[in-house]
This record gives C-alpha cells, sequence and structure tokens, in this order.
C-alpha cells in the first residue's frame, strides 16, 4: 500500500486529486452494512405498520440520493456520473436488524467506492428516521466496502463475509 497521501498537496494542505490524465473504466462497487432495532421494529417495517409509511422503500430512494450526492458531503469526492445504483434489504430476524447492500456503476476516471458506502449509510439512516418514533435503541454498525472492481488500483473482495 502506498504511503503517499495523494489528497495532500505539497504545503501539506488538501487538494482534490487530478484524476484528468486516467483512463475511463468500468468500475463497480458493492457495500454493506446493518442496522439492529428491537423486534416490534423489525416485525412492523416488515408488515409494512410503521406509522410514516412503507419503510424500505424510502430508504431505498434515500440510498440512492444518498450514492448522488457523495460528492456534496465528502469533500475530495469527485462529482462523477453514477450509471447504476441499486440498493437490496435483507431481514435478519435472528439477530433483529437488516443488512444493506448497495451496489454501484460508473464508467470514469475514478472509483464509485465512496457512493456505494454513502449510499448504505443514506439508506440505514432513513431507517433509522422512520422509525425511531418508536425505538430510540437502534444501532448502525458495520458499514463496509465488500468488493470492489476497475481502475489502476485493481479488483477488492473483502473475505470471510
Amino acid at each position: 500500500m502506498s504511503e503517499v497521501f495523494t489528497h495532500i498537496n505539497e504545503e501539506g494542505r488538501a487538494r482534490m486529486v487530478d484524476v484528468s490524465e486516467k483512463d475511463n473504466t468500468i468500475r463497480q462497487a458493492i457495500a454493506s452494512g446493518k442496522i439492529s432495532m428491537e423486534k416490534d421494529t423489525l416485525e412492523r417495517i416488515k408488515e409494512g405498520t410503521i406509522s410514516k409509511g412503507d419503510v424500505l422503500a424510502v430508504a431505498q430512494v434515500g440510498g440512492i440520493m444518498g450514492a448522488k450526492s457523495t460528492s456534496q458531503i465528502i469533500p475530495m469526492c469527485h462529482n462523477i456520473l453514477i450509471s447504476n445504483c441499486d440498493i437490496n434489504f435483507k431481514f435478519d430476524f435472528e439477530n433483529s436488524e437488516i443488512e444493506i447492500v448497495a451496489m454501484t456503476k460508473t464508467v470514469g476516471k475514478t472509483g464509485i467506492e465512496m457512493e456505494a458506502l454513502t449510499a448504505v449509510s443514506a439508506a440505514a439512516l432513513t431507517i433509522y428516521d422512520m422509525c425511531k418514533a418508536i425505538d430510540r435503541e437502534m444501532v448502525i454498525s458495520d458499514i463496509m466496502l465488500v468488493k470492489k472492481s476497475g481502475g489502476k488500483s485493481g479488483d477488492f473482495e473483502r473475505v470471510g463475509l
């Protein structure tokens, strides 16, 4: 792994990395995370009886909006064209949690990992927002890059998941 921080200029100040000389390549990323909650909250989300509406439908839109807003909230992220973003949810009743998985794709000069991570984060925060009136014990956790492909740094896949 390189020890050079590319987001720091010669004077030690933050800068955006110049990607203008890089080739356009197909880039994909998958990120995941979890939100744990009380069993009753999980059941109500599954049954669609949360008073604010269809929690997962709204969280899916929130996650996609989060991916599209990444460069506005992460200071050194480039504004990139997202060609695909999808969010999936998996109920885990044994652990009383929802797993959130985001897949993002682009053809461009820089990676799309941050967009996938932001999508998961925004989807989890949307679930929290829609359910906080009935469950203040929710915990968002384990947000991570699962897999990425494309670009100069090559492919990555998290082992042991």
